[in-house]
């Protein structure tokens, strides 16, 4: 009896996108989310256009209230923007729903929202995301001393407390270094597209 070998071919591993694929793809999503909100966000819920703010896991929508007539900056003021705050909040919960729902569909993202109102803002919802990472030991002692000092209850809220300090100090840096990342993707994209031609 003669055994007849047959060779199974398996589809070549898929590699993810990375390097300027994937940067191009995530610009352009960031456009077409922000884009799409613009469009369906009612236009008397805020004062002028919200601020859409977009990650790998989360759309951020933020917008500014109509300031109430007291200053902002005073207690009384202070506490009518809180109130104004909680009734937009209250008052917009079901079709907020709604519209976060049909997002979360379409672009595969949790929705989360905030609301300003002169000085106070408050966001209402936020997706807390874990991020691994790894430390040498004179990065790990830089957490222990914030555990040690009570600044922090655990190694994650320290490492959480650097990366709030450091986006505080250092925003307008960011923001600079993310519109030179635009910059340098517009530029790539409006390069002479290489084609390769039929083989000779």
């Amino acid at each position: 009896m003669k055994l007849r070998l047959t060779r199974q071919l398996t589809p070549p591993a898929l590699k993810p996108l990375t390097g300027p694929a994937l940067r191009c793809n995530y610009d352009y999503m960031s456009t077409e989310i922000q884009g799409w909100f613009a469009g369906r966000l009612p236009d008397e819920w805020f004062t002028g256009p919200a601020e859409v703010t977009v990650d790998r896991e989360e759309i951020t929508i933020v917008g500014t209230l109509s300031e109430p007539d007291s200053d902002t900056e005073s207690p009384a003021g202070s506490a009518a923007a809180e109130g104004r705050i909680r009734r937009f909040r209250e008052d917009t919960r079901a079709r907020r729903i709604d519209i976060a729902s049909e997002a979360e569909r379409k672009f595969g993202k949790k929705v989360a929202w905030g609301a300003r109102c002169g000085t106070v803002s408050e966001m209402f919802t936020t997706l807390s995301v874990p991020v691994m990472t790894r430390l040498r030991q004179s990065e790990r002692r830089v957490l222990d001393t914030l555990v040690d000092a009570g600044v922090a209850r655990s190694r994650s809220d320290a490492l959480a407390w650097c990366v709030r300090l450091t986006g505080e100090h250092a925003d307008a840096w960011l923001a600079e270094l993310r519109d030179a990342l635009r910059r340098v993707e517009e530029v790539r994209a409006q390069g002479p597209q290489t084609t390769q031609g039929p083989s000779a």
